[in-house]
């Protein structure tokens, strides 16, 4: 029987197939089609030049072996190169080049449309199909290691974050996932941990993204009918950094496309860095698949500061702007203000600002002042220790005991509530909870506030119990 293109291929790929990764399989080989056979050359048809000279770079010996098994020693693969303009109108042209000559490629080489050539376009918006072309990494210089003070609060998720510039996709933390509330520094320490591999290894490719920009690429890429091209130069990047990764919840065409790109890095030893406002136990509207593979490395949870740490923060803000302050009115504004760093560093801001612009000394009573109005206007995160202290103080017992081992009925109860306010009134993760309400573990919490919910739909007691604490939670 006279062999076609087609079976010709299908046997190449069986071989190929048995002896790659399956996800490199799946995206290098099964988007090539088979066009034609003339005597010992086959033509296959790629996506993109991109797509073309990364066999050549990868996987140039396999496909030799393949068809020389098929077709003899005189086999030859021609690439057909349909790439398309920027404004997706498909403008198909062939480029035949034989594999076993790569010096052949220039003099052969059919010129790209202007419109593909433009040197302003920057990473991640350049074609993926143009080599020599300098991705930027969207890093933010002035975020660095130096300026993430270390405390109790962040220091697993600090310290892995070094262990990763040191070393990117060599290290058991990948994904390093970060994650805490608002305004704790995960951006920053995610663009320090960029910032220092750019610095020891130059020529590794970083890219920050957030996950609100890159899910508007791809809905960019679907449009134009680029989506293959959009993969292609994802999978590129040595050290991906994406922002927020919870903006993912609900859209099932970006998981999809980020499972492919992470599954292509991780297999290939590349680092992905992520930051999210909650674990991965508590994202909601995320598939499963990529929430296991979340799983696969190390989640660091980002804490609110504690008071030594609150102060050292900002002695540092005023030493690297050249401003100098009394330490009692540094301890005041640490003291008074708990919930994040943004907020932290924006009173002291304040607090120079006004100092400098209506000419005033900084005396304690403008910082009472200024710290006043700042938590006035800026919307109260309500801590677990505040929590514990509301709820002890509602059944009249002190925090030690709350936290205690005892199983009297009330002091269970009432460690109870704090946990399930806890889960309701912060982003804390369930793990975050339990060691903070008497060092419990995570499935303890969980066992909690469904006890909560049951008991408050059963008792009228208990519903009062919870309705009160709501109350003063809330205030």
């Amino acid at each position: 029987m006279r062999e076609t293109a087609q079976s010709v291929w299908n046997s190449c790929l069986k071989f190929i197939k048995d002896n790659i990764q399956p996800q490199a399989y799946k995206t290098w080989f099964e988007p090539i089609v088979a066009i034609k056979l003339e005597g010992h050359a086959l033509s296959i048809q790629v996506p993109s030049k991109f797509f073309y000279e990364w066999l050549e770079e990868h996987y140039v010996k396999i496909l030799k072996v393949a068809l020389t098994k098929q077709l003899g020693e005189q086999a030859k693969l021609v690439y057909i190169i349909k790439m398309e303009n920027t404004y997706g109108n498909k403008i198909p042209f062939t480029e035949k080049i034989p594999s076993s000559n790569r010096s052949a490629v220039k003099a052969q080489e059919v010129d790209i449309p202007l419109e593909n050539k433009n040197p302003q376009l920057k990473n991640p918006f350049i074609i993926p199909g143009i080599r020599n072309v300098k991705i930027e990494s969207q890093l933010n210089p002035n975020y660095s290691f130096e300026n993430f003070l270390e405390g109790d609060s962040n220091r697993l998720a600090r310290n892995a974050g070094i262990a990763v510039a040191n070393k990117p996709g060599g290290t058991s933390f990948n994904p390093l996932l970060i994650f805490g509330g608002v305004g704790l520094g995960k951006t920053h320490l995610a663009h320090a941990i960029g910032v220092d591999i750019k610095d020891k290894y130059p020529e590794k490719t970083v890219l920050y993204i957030s996950a609100e920009k890159f899910t508007q690429q791809y809905i960019d890429a679907v449009k134009k009918n680029n989506r293959n091209d959009f993969i292609h130069f994802y999978q590129i990047i040595d050290v991906l950094i994406i922002d927020d990764v919870q903006f993912f919840s609900g859209k099932s065409g970006t998981q999809d496309v980020f499972f492919h790109i992470f599954n292509h890095l991780h297999q290939n030893g590349k680092q992905v860095i992520l930051t999210s406002d909650k674990a991965p136990v508590d994202m909601q509207d995320i598939e499963q698949r990529l929430l296991s593979r979340f799983k696969w490395g190390l989640s660091a949870e980002l804490q609110s500061p504690n008071f030594e740490t609150r102060v050292s923060i900002l002695r540092n803000k005023l030493y690297r702007d050249g401003v100098e302050m009394p330490d009692e009115i540094i301890d005041y504004v640490a003291k008074h203000i708990k919930t994040n760093v943004r907020e932290l560093e924006g009173a002291i801001i304040s607090l120079i600002a006004q100092s400098s612009f209506n000419k005033k000394e900084i005396t304690i009573n403008l910082a009472k002042d200024i710290v006043e109005k700042f938590v006035k206007n800026t919307k109260r995160e309500v801590s677990i220790d505040y929590i514990q202290k509301v709820v002890s103080d509602y059944f009249q017992m002190d925090v030690e005991t709350l936290q205690s081992k005892t199983r009297k009925r009330h002091i269970v109860q009432a460690r109870q509530l704090a946990m399930f306010f806890a889960k309701k009134f912060t982003k804390a993760s369930l793990a975050s909870i339990g060691s903070q309400i008497g060092k419990r573990d995570h499935a303890t919490v969980l066992h909690a506030c469904k006890t909560v919910d049951n008991l408050s739909s059963t008792d009228k007691q208990f519903r009062k119990y919870v309705d009160d604490l709501t109350k003063k939670l809330s205030l």
